[in-house]
């Protein structure tokens, strides 16, 4: 199956047209309308292309397999469909060619469905096992008008990774979906997450980064009415020769919506590699919209490096807020000091501090037992880079 191609819209300021937004680049579910990057793209300048295996090239052969366990209550349908399904590709579009090689390669997608109206009492689990080789996947969520759920997609395994998961929160819906990317250590995943957030509807991402070699993950955000509420936040700890990119998009395209993005990073060890790009565009004509996003980064010994930058595009004088921070560096001495001065030994005041930087963040996570086991896996990494 074949999307459209999606260009950027243009307005004029009396100039001429010009591209309505730099954020907003161009997609298409055509891989053929992507030039083969090769590195100095702005979009690709910080991804070691060497190290996607193929993904970026064209040259990686369809030859992986997944092993996938979904645990769904009453109220959910999960469904395994062709490429000639009718819901497949319509929350976003491919912003790069990994993206678009994937749309066009997939055989079968998953899609789960929460019905209109149903308040779960329990998670929807997916468990996503990677058996080696290449694979390139597809998800569909879609919570209907008025349901509440709360999505886990578990995410382990070795093997190259590539696609979309494609969400849709109906009107007055509610979703949290939880993103766990706990891949072995040569593992490769590039994702792109797409969302369409209805009218008075409430989108919580909650993005938890640990394992791979190499991952680069793409949550993109638009609205669909007024009053849509969207919230991404991310953690990642990045070890030795690590890269963890977070590349998120919150489009702005209605009035009256509302986001905030919050991403926070830990690095530790000889080439560990971090990078968030984080952009957010407030349309031309839009009023009413409120927007902030920040990163944070804890940068553990001198030998990691990180790339954090936001961007902000505004095309209207009636905004309700909007702003950006990006921060990065070491532990604090004075947290340090007051701990060790309590008798608290180096190595655990180090932990403590820690701890407490990602606690905010996990604590978010509203499915029992998880967000102790994402802490405990935190701590043995931290642990285990000592």
């Amino acid at each position: 199956m074949t999307g459209p191609s999606i260009e950027p819209k243009a307005h004029s300021h009396g100039l001429g047209d010009i591209p309505f937004s730099k954020l907003a680049t161009h997609g298409s579910f055509d891989v053929n309308d992507f030039p083969v990057p090769n590195g100095r793209e702005e979009e690709w300048r910080f991804t070691p292309l060497r190290r996607l295996k193929g993904l970026h090239d064209g040259t990686a052969a369809a030859d992986g397999t997944d092993k996938i366990d979904i645990d769904a209550p009453e109220g959910v349908t999960v469904e395994t469909v062709g490429r000639d399904d009718a819901r497949l590709g319509t929350a976003g579009t491919p912003a790069d060619r990994v993206i678009a090689q994937a749309y066009s390669s997939f055989e079968q997608a998953t899609v789960v469905t929460v019905a209109r109206g149903t308040a779960l009492e329990r998670p929807v689990t997916i468990n996503r096992e990677a058996q080696g080789g290449t694979r390139y996947d597809q998800f569909v969520i879609d919570v209907q008008p008025l349901a509440e759920a709360v999505v886990v997609l578990d995410q382990t395994g070795t093997g190259v990774r590539a696609g979309s998961v494609d969400v849709h929160v109906g009107e007055g819906a509610r979703l949290t979906l939880v993103s766990l990317q706990d891949w072995d250590r040569d593992a490769v995943d590039v994702t792109q997450h797409n969302t369409q957030v209805d009218k008075d509807a409430t989108f919580k991402s909650i993005v938890v980064t640990l394992g791979g070699d190499l991952v680069r993950l793409s949550p993109k955000v638009a609205y669909k009415g007024r009053g849509g509420n969207a919230e991404l936040h991310g953690l990642y700890f990045t070890g030795d020769d690590q890269h963890h990119e977070h590349r998120s998009l919150i489009d702005h395209n209605v009035s009256n919506t509302r986001s905030r993005v919050e991403y926070k990073g830990a690095l530790s060890g000889k080439g560990a590699h971090g990078v968030w790009i984080g952009d957010v565009i407030i349309g031309e004509g839009t009023t009413g919209t409120d927007s902030y996003e920040h990163n944070r980064n804890l940068q553990l010994t001198d030998d990691t490096r990180v790339d954090s930058v936001p961007n902000l595009e505004i095309f209207t004088g009636e905004v309700e807020g909007a702003g950006h921070a990006a921060a990065s560096g070491r532990l604090d001495d004075i947290h340090l000091f007051y701990l060790r001065s309590r008798g608290i030994p180096e190595d655990e005041a180090r932990r403590l501090v820690i701890r407490g930087y990602f606690l905010e963040l996990i604590n978010r996570i509203p499915v029992e037992g998880l967000a102790e086991e994402i802490m405990a896996k935190v701590e043995r990494k931290l642990a285990a880079h000592e």
